[in-house]
């Protein structure tokens, strides 16, 4: 797995200031300065360990995210391809309710727009790397199909982007909305209600869309 900066407890606690100020304001109207206030410290003692809130948010995220991974991964049962199918599900439906990842998507989502469009981030490398190991582990018991355990990793990670990001717009989480879309073919759910398109069901499918894929 690739490796993770080490954070020390007094950078954890800069961390947990940040993570509060962008929580209170927004990441564009934060600065540096608002920071160390906030940690109760210098300007410059924060601009030792960061240059610009940038490279703070992008240690901020590397921390948020890897906590969400680790805590549903700590979660999982079954062999490989159990904790597969429903870890990357409920990852996804964790970090869609986080409050650092709704704050981002809702006021600045120009954020995710690089690790979506151009490059890869700290947080998707190491997650791509634990999805790798569980894919050969499962290949080697025959839980798995054959295949590249980096390129199946990857294909879960783009299909898990777009019900990470936009499962919102596709759901219907209210009986009124629900009743409105009538009860055309499809309307049935993973999760057994009648007409419930909600984003609890789009888990459901996305879990059923990998652990097929997986399958021998």
């Amino acid at each position: 797995m690739p490796s993770i900066r080490n954070i020390t407890r007094s950078e954890d606690r800069y961390l947990d200031a940040a993570r509060a100020c962008i929580l209170a304001t927004g990441w564009t109207r934060t600065t540096l300065t608002d920071v160390a206030r906030r940690a109760g410290v210098s300007r410059m003692t924060i601009y030792r360990t960061w240059p610009d809130m940038q490279t703070l948010l992008a240690d901020l995220m590397t921390r948020e995210w890897g906590g969400v991974v680790t805590e549903v991964a700590s979660a999982g049962e079954g062999g490989p391809l159990e904790r597969l199918s429903q870890g990357v599900a409920r990852t996804v439906s964790a970090l869609r309710s986080n409050d650092l990842f709704r704050k981002i998507v809702e006021v600045d989502p120009e954020l995710l727009l690089p690790y979506l469009l151009q490059r890869r981030g700290r947080s998707q490398d190491n997650i791509l790397a634990l999805t790798a190991d569980l894919i050969a582990a499962g290949q080697a018991d025959g839980s798995v199909r054959a295949g590249d355990p980096t390129l199946l990793a990857r294909s879960m990670l783009l299909a898990a982007h777009g019900f990470t990001l936009s499962a919102e717009t596709m759901a219907e989480n209210t009986p009124e909305t629900a009743a409105g879309s009538g009860s055309g073919s499809g309307s049935g759910s993973a999760s057994g209600s009648g007409s419930g398109r909600t984003v609890e069901a789009f888990d459901d499918e996305l879990r059923l869309m990998l652990e097929r894929y997986l399958a021998p």
